[in-house]
């Protein structure tokens, strides 16, 4: 009997190719170095198989349902410019009282307002389109654009990425200066096809600074691809806030690498949240580079439908006496699924550290799944680091009790739902910005 050969499906990619990324350089007339750091990244990216359910790390995420056809195609503005009015005005509202210290806003990849505070200005902070900071602070952005944070070499969607990337926001705060006022970020995609927004700050010795970035896009009926970075500097003794909430539509994919390094006695406060796309597939990483930094995550995750989120976070301990404290909650109905792994790591004799992390699991029907996978890898042996992930439902007991008193059973769940996501909430510094949110899981809680 003949023996029947199966045929190994292959695995589809974007429909890129060299000549994009040359002309993408062109039209934005981008230094030498820029174009070359282009090339680099894409033969990085050629000689990198995609990911497949057989690497470790991705072998809870399939996405070989994506139609790279419809989302990996540049998204390209055909016509008229994109109008600003597009974007909800709750995303454009200042942050705090009438005024914040900058606005970028992006629609379909392409900067329609720019907002820049003279007050800042005269401080020598810097906050400007990407493009625009690599032809102002060359050396600068070149000093740092994937060059110390995320790498090109991080994985074939970084390779991509480092060879792409299609717009982004640069913020430079220089030594010993604070910026009073938060600055605001808005990317907003309206078309179908790929985006790479890019975020690059560095925050100099004993700097601060709060910054909000907002990802959305409306409804849509074709496939969209997201392609991120970020890249978070933050220098001896300095302290950065740092707040990304993304909110893409049931057509879109995310693939980001966001990686943050910290000096000497420096403060991260760095703060996810993660209610969009049909699925998500993020890399945070928390470098711990100077003794005593220290860094705080925080993230919230709600997942409906068949939404899918893996979120793989990382808390590098690479000084003695530096502390890490990680808290993430999360959120699953319908048959959606969600994936958080975690992972702590000291170098050897690195002592005195204090890492901390744990995910908590809020399951709200029989058909969603939720892992947790939190993770010690320790190699110093005075060291104070602690784990966990929680899974649990509604108490039926809370509900009773709530019900017995007239409220009805919705109100109740939508009541022990807000406490439970109330803790992180609270973390956002903006008021404005937690009613939002707030309004967003009650909606997914009575979809």
């Amino acid at each position: 009997m003949a023996r029947v050969r199966r045929r190994q499906a292959t695995l589809a990619a974007p429909p890129v190719s060299e000549e994009d990324l040359r002309q993408l350089s062109a039209r934005n007339n981008e230094p030498a170095w820029l174009l070359n750091h282009r090339l680099e990244s894409w033969e990085i990216y050629e000689s990198l198989p995609m990911p497949t359910l057989q690497d470790e790390e991705w072998r809870r995420t399939d996405y070989r349902h994506i139609r790279w056809e419809e989302a990996g195609p540049l998204a390209t503005q055909n016509g008229a410019r994109p109008a600003i009015d597009v974007i909800p005005k709750e995303n454009l509202a200042p942050l705090i009282g009438e005024e914040q210290g900058g606005l970028l806003v992006f629609v379909d990849g392409e900067l329609i307002r720019y907002e820049f505070g003279d007050a800042l200005a005269q401080q020598g902070i810097y906050f400007a389109e990407l493009q625009q900071a690599s032809q102002e602070r060359s050396e600068l952005v070149q000093r740092y654009f994937m060059q110390k944070a995320v790498l090109p070499t991080d994985g074939k969607f970084a390779a991509l990425h480092g060879a792409l990337w299609t717009h982004g926001v640069f913020l430079y705060v220089p030594p010993h200066v604070v910026a009073e006022l938060p600055l605001h970020v808005v990317n907003y995609v309206t078309k179908p096809g790929a985006t790479l927004g890019h975020v690059l700050v560095i925050v100099e010795e004993n700097a601060q600074a709060t910054l909000l970035v907002d990802y959305a896009s409306p409804p849509g009926e074709k496939q969209a691809a997201y392609i991120g970075a970020t890249e978070l500097i933050v220098g001896d003794a300095a302290n950065l806030r740092y707040v990304a909430l993304q909110d893409w539509n049931r057509q879109t994919f995310e693939f980001s690498h966001q990686r943050a390094r910290v000096g000497r006695e420096g403060q991260l406060d760095w703060i996810v949240g993660t209610m969009g796309t049909q699925l998500t597939k993020a890399h945070l990483e928390l470098e711990l580079d100077g003794r005593g930094a220290n860094g705080r995550m925080s993230g919230f995750f709600f997942a409906d439908d068949d939404q899918h989120f893996d979120l793989d976070t990382q808390q590098n301990h690479n000084a003695p006496l530096t502390s890490t404290d990680l808290l993430f909650k999360g959120a699953a109905k319908d048959v959606a699924r969600t994936v958080w792994q975690g992972m702590i790591k000291s170098l050897p004799n690195m002592q005195k550290i204090d890492g901390y992390q744990v995910c908590r699991n809020l399951l709200l029907s029989k058909d969603a799944r939720m892992d947790g996978i939190p993770g010690l890898e320790i190699e110093a042996d005075d060291v104070a680091c602690s784990h966990a992930a929680t899974f649990g439902t509604l108490e039926e007991e809370l509900m009773f009790y709530l019900m017995s008193r007239g409220i009805t059973r919705p109100q109740a769940q939508l009541m022990l739902i807000d406490g439970f996501f109330d803790e992180l909430l609270q973390r956002v510094p903006f008021a404005r910005v937690r009613d939002r949110l707030q309004e967003a899981i009650e909606a997914k809680i009575l979809s």
